[in-house]
């Protein structure tokens, strides 16, 4: 029986106590890659957690899915599952799983087999089956699965055989391929699972991770450091490093000085201001268009922002060309609508998110609020879709004053950020979101759904039922027309009755030495050392 479960809030605890070293920040290192990250991670389980951070720390690295989205040839292709087919009218999918796939071998954890389907088993009833011991271990909440709506999309898991698994869904749903190749949706060992039950430790698989990808975890220090190594045994073309080392540096402006002076290799969003003085002879600046969206959402729960009319006053009071240009200095395109324009169900024909002060006064005294006192929560670290949050709510601000709105600048270390964040306590906040996959439905279930306010992922805290027939209308027809007329009127629903304001479609940018080559930035998030090579001096002179 297990004795105790930890929640998210204590994973903070655990993570730091029990990784920690008395290791120095990292040296350079001659076989290997060390990433200047932006965070730490929540956990090393992306299951629990939204966070991009936790994502670019972990997903890719460490674990594998049964399926892959290749964005270039705009399909799904085997990953874990080496093979499958679609059964029963598409409420049933039969996945055939690659033989010899090999956990990692490491200092706590020594698998005795490879992996097979009661492992997908395991991993999908760990968030899927609330009867499950593993449910309620590090607080029982699988926000990614719960917003999507996969919990309860998802009727069974059904082990044929020990290669063969099905999945059986309560009705068909177009976008489940999709979400099933997410960042999201890994593999867990559940030989590992069970000898942790046995110690009394199931907490640790979160904190002390075994997966199947191609890096295997070594040790972490909060605010200094992760620490990875090759998985010999890896079952596809794997790194051509030895060693990744995440090097965790918050400060922009200390990463892009470690960069310059090689105590990184690769940075991610580097202060764009300040891309022209790189010495390009030394280092590579990369960018990528990326299906992503910068906002500011109103919390609907707390007054005056449940009331439409003040959501709409304090949008038009926002000067967004403005802010294109200050924070993203070009490198961005202003967001008419929370999917970007790149989406196949895009649509911004009749919405208007205009900047208007003299009409942001006059809504404002229509709705009785002349005299206002609000709070602008700013993230405290750079994403992609935003790379300076806090000066952003400074321009914010002051447009704000114009109207005679007073605002507050509100910020925390990130976890605690995110933690206060998904209680509520905000008034409004910038934020935002990149894609995990193709299809539009990621844009607004995560984000907007009602299921998504019970995680904590809906920052709005939005429930409009009408919304949501428009988004499960959706997901159950598998015509293209029907679905992008229905995904168009939730656009429009959404422009009338603002819950948020988008602001921006941004480029992701990365900059890295010259000698290191594939690693790759997925369109749809996160970030992939798998194929990563690190030449040297001697390689480069033959």
């Amino acid at each position: 029986m297990i004795k105790a479960y930890v929640t998210i809030a204590a994973i903070s605890a655990l993570l730091v106590s029990g990784c920690q070293s008395e290791e120095p920040e990292p040296a350079p290192l001659a076989n290997g890659i060390i990433y200047c990250s932006e965070g730490n991670p929540d956990t090393f389980n992306p299951q629990l957690v939204t966070s991009g951070t936790t994502v670019d720390a972990t997903a890719a690295q460490l674990y594998d899915r049964l399926i892959d989205y290749d964005a270039e040839q705009q399909q799904f292709i085997p990953a874990l599952a080496k093979r499958w087919e679609t059964l029963d009218n598409g409420t049933r999918y039969r996945f055939h799983l690659r033989e010899g796939i090999q956990f990692h071998s490491t200092g706590y954890f020594q698998p005795t087999r490879a992996l097979t389907a009661e492992d997908v088993q395991f991993s999908f009833n760990r968030w899927l089956d609330e009867t499950s011991l593993y449910h309620p271990v590090s607080g029982g909440s699988y926000p990614f699965f719960s917003a999507t709506g996969l919990d309860q999309l998802i009727q069974k898991v059904v082990k044929i055989d020990e290669m063969t698994v099905d999945i059986v869904l309560n009705n068909a749903d177009s976008s489940f391929l999709a979400n099933l190749a997410t960042d999201f949706a890994i593999i867990l060992s559940a030989e590992y699972a069970q000898q942790l039950l046995v110690n009394d430790h199931p907490e640790q698989i979160d904190l002390l991770p075994i997966g199947t990808g191609p890096y295997r975890f070594e040790n972490y220090r909060k605010d200094v450091l992760i620490r990875y190594s090759r998985h010999p045994e890896y079952w596809r073309q794997g790194p051509g490093i030895e060693h990744l080392v995440y090097s965790i540096t918050p400060n922009a402006n200390k990463r892009m000085l470690k960069l310059v002076t090689g105590e990184c290799d690769i940075i991610p969003y580097p202060l764009v201001s300040e891309l022209n003085a790189l010495n390009r002879e030394q280092l590579i600046v990369t960018n990528e268009v990326s299906p992503n969206v910068s906002f500011w959402a109103f919390n609907t729960q707390k007054e005056p922002f449940d009331d439409p009319m003040v959501r709409r006053a304090l949008s038009h009071a926002i000067n967004r060309e403005a802010i294109i240009q200050t924070i993203y200095y070009g490198n961005a395109e202003l967001a008419q609508s929370i999917l970007p324009p790149t989406s196949w169900a895009y649509d911004n024909k009749g919405i208007q998110y205009q900047y208007a002060p003299e009409k942001a006064k006059r809504l404002l005294k229509e709705a009785g609020h002349s005299d206002l006192n609000i709070t602008i929560w700013a993230m405290p670290v750079q994403r992609v879709y935003n790379p300076n949050a806090r000066r952003m709510a400074e321009l914010m601000q002051s447009d704000l004053a114009q109207i005679g709105v007073s605002a507050r600048i509100v910020s925390y270390e990130w976890n605690t950020f995110r933690r206060r964040l998904s209680r509520g306590e905000h008034d409004t906040v910038l934020i935002g979101w990149y894609a995990d996959n193709a299809d539009p439905d990621n844009f607004f279930r995560p984000l907007l759904s009602c299921a998504a306010v019970a995680t904590g992922g809906n920052r709005a805290n939005w429930c409009h039922p009408g919304f949501d027939q428009l988004l499960y209308s959706a997901i159950a027809t598998t015509k293209p027309e029907e679905r992008k007329a229905l995904y168009q009127s939730a656009q429009h629903l959404l422009n009338q009755q603002q819950p948020l304001l988008p602001i921006a479609h941004s480029k992701r940018f990365q900059a890295q030495q010259r000698n290191i080559s594939g690693v790759e930035l997925p369109p749809y998030g996160g970030i992939n050392f798998r194929l990563a090579t690190k030449s040297t001096a001697e390689d480069e002179t033959q």
